[in-house]
């Protein structure tokens, strides 16, 4: 039990219930959050602030929760909100100084508002997760926090079906190139951290991606868990996994140089056959070229952030010639 991080569980219950009615069409329920929270640690404090004559029915559902009620003063407007706010940024942060074993606060809303507070809980070294219903989150907040996880994906939440579908336009391969994206992002990250020396693990990777993007969920690409995701890429020859230090935590690899030794040959061959048609390659609409022969190619799938890195390092091995031209405004390739 020691090992466990301790949870302070905030609820800005107005800023939730209002917008999972209006948003979801339906009545808030705290259980998705503690059930979430349950993999994360132990909560040991739960508060909810509002103003409880507004939200009589839902009492005993906190109750039954073991969320304390904190109630403020019924008062008009703004004023009463503004209190109910204030009151929990005051209560957050002296938590933090008279409560040292609590390492993790929870600030369920999606109110820009508490955005200094987070900063404040985060400069005093506690972990940050903020937790909002995803259409009335404002988007100063999610970046603030360590993670954020919308109420909208948590298990156990299911709105109604909307009656009207998503246009087609974009429906069949957005997730395919979401996920193309996300493979950019893995192997860039995987490549930073091996720079920085020391095996990666699954669990470092994680806290790496969570950094770049705290409202990084896997289950957001199809995967239950991080696990399968990596496996996924694994299976796409994008990382490698290899048993790690501790059971249940892989070490995760960039992919072989194989593949980037064969993408290197693929640029030289498409190079040297448009060079022979039309003299020196023009950097820009190359990479729509090499899709033409290998549709599934992408370099940050390699590792490389931009087509131009990729192309510097083909030319380092000797695959091409990349050279600046100022007349043609554009970089130009040649085979050597």
């Amino acid at each position: 039990m020691d090992d466990e991080d301790r949870i302070a569980l905030f609820l800005d219950y107005e800023n939730l219930a209002i917008g999972a009615r209006q948003d979801l069409r339906l009545a808030f329920d705290v259980r998705p959050i503690a059930d979430a929270l349950a993999e994360r640690g132990r909560v040991v404090v739960r508060r909810a602030y509002a103003d409880w004559s507004y939200f009589d029915e839902d009492r005993r559902m906190l109750t039954r929760s073991h969320v304390e009620l904190i109630e403020m003063p019924q008062r008009m407007g703004t004023s009463r909100k503004n209190a109910a706010d204030i009151k929990l940024a005051v209560d957050a942060v002296e938590l933090a100084f008279v409560r040292d074993y609590v390492s993790t606060f929870v600030v369920c809303t999606g109110d820009s508002d508490f955005t200094p507070l987070v900063y404040k809980l985060r400069e005093l070294n506690k972990s940050v997760i903020g937790v909002g219903i995803r259409a009335s989150t404002s988007a100063l907040l999610p970046p603030a926090c360590d993670e954020f996880l919308y109420y909208d994906d948590l298990e156990g939440i299911e709105p109604p079906p909307v009656a009207e579908p998503a246009p087609a336009g974009d429906r069949t391969d957005r997730p395919d190139r979401d996920l193309d994206d996300l493979a950019g992002v893995v192997a860039q990250s995987v490549a930073g951290l091996q720079r920085t020396g020391g095996p990666v693990t699954a669990s470092t990777l994680k806290r790496t991606l969570l950094r770049k993007d705290p409202t990084f969920n896997e289950a957001d690409h199809g995967f239950r868990a991080f696990g399968e995701l990596l496996r996924h890429l694994a299976d796409r020859h994008v990382i490698e996994l290899a048993d790690g230090s501790a059971k249940g935590d892989p070490e995760v690899l960039l992919a072989s140089l194989d593949g980037q030794q064969e993408a290197f040959e693929l640029l030289r061959s498409v190079v040297e056959e448009l060079t022979a048609k039309q003299g020196p390659v023009a950097l820009s609409g190359l990479k729509d070229q090499l899709r033409r022969v290998r549709p599934d190619f992408g370099e940050q799938a390699l590792g490389f952030r931009s087509f131009l890195q990729f192309a510097r390092a083909a030319a380092t091995t000797g695959a091409i010639e990349l050279r600046w031209d100022d007349a043609a405004g554009d970089y130009l390739l040649t085979v050597t």
